[in-house]
């Protein structure tokens, strides 16, 4: 599920269903593509799961792929369309991941870098990590 902290106006925010597999990612690059991912997002608010400025979500309907690819059309190389799914950190990231995140977080000094943090404790190296995809 998407994170439920809105950031802009509450007409451009909802819950997203858990069952939703993915979303539209549209990403401007310009002050054209801008005006328009604004103004398409304002028309067609039902089609808008989140807007952030100068990127937005789309539903994965065939609505939300017409307007993407009308950004895309109108703003060719200052449209990028991705689709994606959602993050799920308790089903996508291990354990590990998530405590090691939650440690240093809470660290007693906000100035130690990850690498020293992790330094003769079980938490995962940071090369380590790197190297490693959420599927592993």
């Amino acid at each position: 599920m998407w994170p439920v902290t809105p950031a802009e106006p509450p007409r451009t925010f909802k819950v997203r269903a858990p069952n939703l597999p993915s979303v539209l990612l549209v990403v401007t690059y310009s002050r054209g593509a801008r005006d328009s991912l604004r103004n398409v997002c304002r028309t067609h608010e039902s089609s808008v799961v989140r807007r952030f400025g100068r990127a937005a979500l789309f539903e994965p309907t065939h609505h939300g792929a017409f307007l993407a690819l009308r950004l895309r059309e109108k703003h060719p190389g200052d449209v990028q369309v991705e689709r994606t799914r959602p993050f799920n950190e308790f089903a996508d990231a291990p354990d590990a991941v998530r405590e090691a995140a939650r440690a240093y977080e809470t660290r007693d000094a906000p100035s130690t870098p990850y690498a020293a943090f992790a330094v003769g404790t079980d938490h995962p190296d940071p090369e380590r990590m790197r190297e490693r995809d959420l599927g592993s």
